[in-house]
């Protein structure tokens, strides 16, 4: 055992334990972080920046072929899969190099190979020679993240059946691909192959794409993409997937019991995540786990005490800022201060395809099954003089509040940059802000972010561009 003795030790360095480890250390504790492959996690490393990376170079190609929109002539230009993969690959590997000076800068140790917890608040960790150590801490945070899930039909074997991170490496690009799952893996991964020249199919088993996201938003999206080629098959599940001889033959079953097979050369499954609770020690320690999911309270503490848990393997939303908020609010409350728990009602989501896609808070539809009288106000980008300039008027604001008090319930956004216009919302959520208000708020012209405030205009009647 050694013979350093830690305040906070983390399991996991993605977005949820390598920012509790550097809030931890600023607030003064002893502090190391376990890590079993590369610093930065799924997120830096085959997530969150990976895919944007592949999301510009495709945005840029798509650029390129509609250059005369813009008054430019541009000849003979074509995709370097490899080079355009290699840059994805870089840019992961710049922001892990990244998280590495941010540890060492904030003084954290790194505890390089497989932890598992142990009673006691100890963990062992298991180099890549099988040397194991054991480290005590007073606190111990679970922060391992998750994997791809697979269904039982679509076993992924990353060579014809494939997962996320198999998608961003893949040595050439396929002629023919299958999208199984419409949520944002699956949208943006479609996105990314059809605008480099991949004939793709979305098979998505709900009535809608992107289901999670406002009706509106949903037929938006299929729209676009129908009008972009991408074939979209919705109520429809796979059944079974051939994948003998060169390429798959992809069964797939319609609400009526219908049947269809595919032909592709390579079959994506996307089909959210999984948590990754398995052998790291949590029926030794006697951690509970409920439905794949460690059981904490709100400020991410376990059955056990001394042991938390963050991020993608706790019951909340699996995304990397949730996983981050929870684990500053996490550390706050070892370090005695008082955090206030996280509201799960006003987590922004952003879906990175193009049109990207954005929401925060009640749909239409839930928001009058929570009894809401509402009052919903949309303006579409077609009359943004910004979105006319930049040959994006493709998409909408659509706000909902209620009806009696003003409170602004709820945010859905499709069109270009919305992603980075959602936190506007989150933050007037977050102090309660009427509609009202909002429409007197000066928002800058031209701009895209004006929709916000004329789709609230639009809700109380005070348009003015429509």
């Amino acid at each position: 055992m050694s013979s350093t003795k830690y305040d906070v030790i983390v399991l996991g360095s993605g977005p949820g334990g390598y920012v509790a480890a550097i809030r931890a250390a600023q607030l003064g504790l002893k502090t190391a972080v376990v890590e079993a492959a590369e610093l930065g996690g799924i997120c830096l490393n085959w997530g969150c920046i990976p895919t944007k990376a592949l999301i510009k170079s495709a945005q840029v190609f798509e650029y390129i072929h509609h250059a005369e929109d813009y008054g430019i002539k541009v000849k003979d230009a074509e995709v370097d899969f490899t080079a355009m993969v290699k840059r994805s690959r870089d840019v992961a590997g710049g922001m892990s190099k990244g998280i590495q000076f941010l540890l060492k800068k904030n003084k954290i140790d790194q505890l390089l190979g497989w932890g598992k917890v142990q009673p006691g608040k100890k963990i062992e960790v298991a180099d890549s020679e099988g040397k194991k150590t054991v480290y005590a801490a007073d606190h111990i945070i679970i922060a391992t993240g998750g994997r791809a899930r697979e269904l039982p039909a679509v076993k992924i074997d990353n060579e014809k059946i494939i997962g996320y991170r198999k998608a961003m490496v893949l040595e050439k690009k396929p002629e023919k691909m299958v999208v199984v799952g419409s949520g944002a893996i699956g949208v943006e991964f479609a996105y990314v192959y059809s605008s480099i020249g991949t004939e793709v199919t979305i098979v998505e088993f709900m009535d809608r794409i992107v289901p999670n996201e406002d009706e509106e938003v949903s037929k938006t999206l299929e729209k676009i993409y129908k009008k972009n080629g991408l074939k979209i098959m919705t109520s429809t599940e796979v059944t079974a997937v051939d994948t003998k001889g060169k390429g798959c033959k992809v069964t797939v079953k319609d609400k009526k019991g219908a049947e269809t097979v595919i032909e592709c050369d390579v079959v994506l499954s996307a089909v959210g995540v999984v948590s990754n609770v398995e052998n790291i020690g949590l029926e030794d320690v006697g951690i509970l786990v409920e439905r794949g999911k460690i059981k904490t309270d709100e400020y991410y503490r376990t059955n056990m005490p001394g042991y938390y848990a963050i991020g993608d393997v706790t019951t909340g939303p699996a995304l990397a800022h949730v996983a981050s908020a929870e684990g500053i609010i996490c550390v706050e409350k070892i370090a005695n201060h008082h955090p206030e728990p996280l509201d799960y009602n006003n987590i922004p989501g952003c879906t990175y395809c193009i049109p990207e896609i954005s929401s925060v808070g009640y749909t239409e539809a839930k928001a009058k099954e929570a009894g809401y009288e509402v009052k919903v106000g949309k303006f579409p980008f077609s009359a943004s003089g910004k979105a006319s300039a930049a040959g994006a008027k493709d998409g909408f604001v659509k706000l909902i509040f209620d009806a009696k008090y003003g409170e602004l319930l709820g945010a859905h956004m499709i069109g270009a940059n919305v992603t980075e216009m959602i936190a506007e919302i989150v933050a007037i959520r977050k102090l309660e802000t009427t509609g009202m208000d909002l429409i007197k708020t000066v928002h800058p012209h031209p701009t895209m972010s004006e929709a916000i405030m004329e789709a609230a205009a639009q809700a109380y009647g005070e348009v003015i561009h429509l």
